[in-house]
């Protein structure tokens, strides 16, 4: 009986997560969400591919919690669109 509750408290730990990493999951989907790699060919033509969203994605997917997934994603939608406009990332020229 003794080894039920103690199987049940440490399950409980293990779900709960600090503040502080939840505060460092929030600023690294911020910061990878809004690099973009643009390829340019000459002056004309311009490809932006958001690697960031996408990096961000793979990493979304892998958390445990449904709500930080959640979250998650909807803070690594506002930051690639705020990384969209502002020149964050990598510019390729060919």
């Amino acid at each position: 009986m003794a080894s039920r509750t103690k199987t049940k408290t440490a399950s409980r730990k293990s779900a709960q997560e600090l503040d502080s990493v939840y505060f460092l999951k929030l600023v690294l989907y911020l910061v990878i969400g809004s690099f973009w790699v643009k390829i340019t060919f000459g002056e004309t033509s311009q490809i932006p591919i958001p690697l960031g969203f996408l990096i961000g994605l793979y990493i979304v997917s892998r958390d445990r919690l449904q709500l930080d997934r959640k979250i998650g994603l909807a803070l690594l939608l506002v930051s690639m669109l705020v990384g969209f406009w502002t020149p964050i990332g990598l510019f390729i020229s060919l």
